[in-house]
């Protein structure tokens, strides 16, 4: 399959502990072509490289063979990444530590290379395609196995010093609180992840063991959307779901009080909930949000490019 461009394209990697997934996509976020290749396991960094070389080359295959069709390749890589030098200072995941990622791609390949992390990529491509692409301002929040996300200012991502920024889920939000895994108590994480949504879900079901959820589910099979299906019919459940809601909104509302986007968007599992979960969020945010809504306001809405994000967010580094 040849593309034919009157105008160049842009190619993004998104590297996750799985898969590696990469896009061609144009100027407007379509994603012409794609392709996949697995992580794989242990590997050091070269290998890792090699391998994303190769998926990039097959892309450009897919576009005609040309190279100069493109403005660059951008990288999403889960981690602590110094984008600036190209290098990942750590992603325990991959087996990384202090990689010159970027400049070993970019020499293999003969093009340029920008890398950022992996949330930010997300949150740039929701902003720059997706449910933010309407906002100047807007901020991601991932809820899922972990809490992530990223910040998009004026259009531009907001990375902090050296780019070691921006990492939303580890704000304390109630002092000396549930453990997280980063080492601090109360962190936005431990309690508006999945997994956390999961761990309330299962403690309050062992307390209550005349809950429908106790009756219906053993403790293996709950989901981070088992408290959300009974939280009508279930009074353990709706009072499960109307803390994670209360906690995630004091996390929300922190960041809109700092950095007062037009957009809060959430991504992750925890966001198929949609209207259950923004409807009395924003509730909370309307109501304790510094100064009201009047004069700037912010909307919670769920994301909207689903696993696509992260790599057209890497594409999106070269717009």
């Amino acid at each position: 399959m040849t593309i034919t461009n009157k105008v160049k394209n842009y190619i993004g990697i998104d590297i996750g502990g799985t898969t590696v997934k990469g896009i061609i996509t144009n100027y407007n976020g379509d994603i012409l072509y794609e392709d996949h290749i697995a992580t794989g396991i242990a590997m050091d960094g070269d290998v890792l490289s090699n391998r994303i070389v190769e998926l990039i080359n097959n892309l450009i295959m897919a576009n005609g063979g040309f190279k100069s069709s493109f403005s660059g390749v951008g990288i999403g890589c889960p981690g602590l990444i110094d984008s600036k030098r190209g290098m990942v200072i750590f992603a325990g995941n991959l087996g990384l530590k202090y990689y010159p990622l970027g400049g070993k791609i970019s020499e293999n390949l003969g093009m340029p290379v920008k890398i950022t992390n992996d949330a930010n990529a997300a949150a740039l491509g929701e902003a720059k395609f997706g449910a933010g692409k309407k906002y100047k301002d807007s901020i991601l929040i991932t809820l899922g196995t972990g809490v992530g996300g990223g910040i998009v200012i004026n259009g531009k991502l907001f990375e902090g010093g050296n780019s070691a920024g921006t990492e939303i889920g580890h704000t304390v939000i109630v002092e000396d609180g549930e453990s997280c895994t980063c080492g601090r108590k109360g962190c936005l994480e431990a309690y508006s992840s999945a997994t956390a949504l999961i761990r309330q879900t299962r403690r309050a079901m062992e307390e209550n063991r005349n809950s429908l959820m106790w009756k219906t589910y053993n403790l293996d099979t709950v989901s981070g959307k088992t408290a959300f299906d009974y939280a009508k019919t279930d009074i353990t459940a709706k009072i499960v779901i109307d803390n994670y809601i209360k906690h995630l909104a004091c996390g929300i509302i922190n960041l809109a009080n700092i950095f007062r986007p037009q957009v809060v968007m959430l991504g992750g599992g925890v966001s198929n909930q949609k209207k259950n979960l923004t409807a009395p969020l924003q509730k909370i945010l309307d109501k304790e949000l510094f100064a009201g809504q009047t004069y700037a306001p912010v909307k919670v809405v769920t994301a909207s490019l689903g696993n696509k994000a992260g790599a057209l967010g890497a594409a999106a580094l070269w717009l």
